[in-house]
């Protein structure tokens, strides 16, 4: 399949799930949305299923190139930077990746049926499993630089995702619900940031 097919059918059926909900479309719609049969979607995704998982993994990669989140060498990225610089770093880069315009409404509907469609809530678990161990990975190397200490470093990375997680759904759903404005900005995130640094601060 080319790379213009496959965007072609997934930015339509991201439409369509923007508008409708996952659950109500159909291969029939995203073809005649396309402009294809049928036949000749399926001869690309055999099913819906595939097509999600397809959808997630090329929105994911095109957030990360517009994001410029990249391979991570971190002896680059931890020269000369305090712990809390590097944190604010690598969650700036990955909060920016999620607010790819298509990224943030792929969530936006994954996120709504997550309790009713199985593909969503898998692809919620792969997004945030892998997020835990890109943690781990940077937390063993923080660890190694004498930048931060922790008694489990395993169990500190699922902590601290599982946090960042949280509290950026918990931004998202202000600005959303038209709950925050400039002059009320909330700096949860941050805050936690600086509280992780010093409660794992090398002695």
């Amino acid at each position: 399949m080319s790379d213009t097919r496959k965007k072609e059918i997934i930015m339509a059926t991201l439409e369509l799930a923007a508008n409708k909900g996952l659950g109500n479309v159909s291969m029939n719609m995203i073809a005649d949305k396309v402009g294809i049969k049928k036949p000749s979607l399926y001869n690309h995704f055999a099913s819906k299923e595939e097509l999600v998982e397809a959808m997630y993994q090329f929105l994911r990669e095109e957030a990360k190139k517009n994001a410029n989140v990249g391979a991570i060498d971190y002896t680059v990225i931890f020269a000369g930077k305090s712990a809390l610089e590097i944190l604010r770093m690598m969650v700036g880069g990955y909060f920016h990746m999620n607010q790819q315009e298509h990224m943030l409404n792929f969530y936006k509907v994954i996120y709504s049926e997550r309790n009713i469609q199985p593909m969503a809530a898998k692809i919620l678990a792969e997004e945030t499993e892998k997020m835990i161990i890109a943690t781990k990975q940077l937390f063993y190397a923080m660890e190694v630089h004498k930048l931060l200490h922790f008694q489990n470093a395993d169990m500190s990375a699922v902590s601290f995702a599982m946090t960042v997680h949280g509290l950026m759904d918990y931004e998202l759903d202000l600005r959303s619900g038209g709950c925050k404005t400039e002059n009320q900005e909330r700096n949860d995130l941050d805050e936690y940031l600086q509280w992780f640094c010093k409660e794992n601060a090398v002695k």
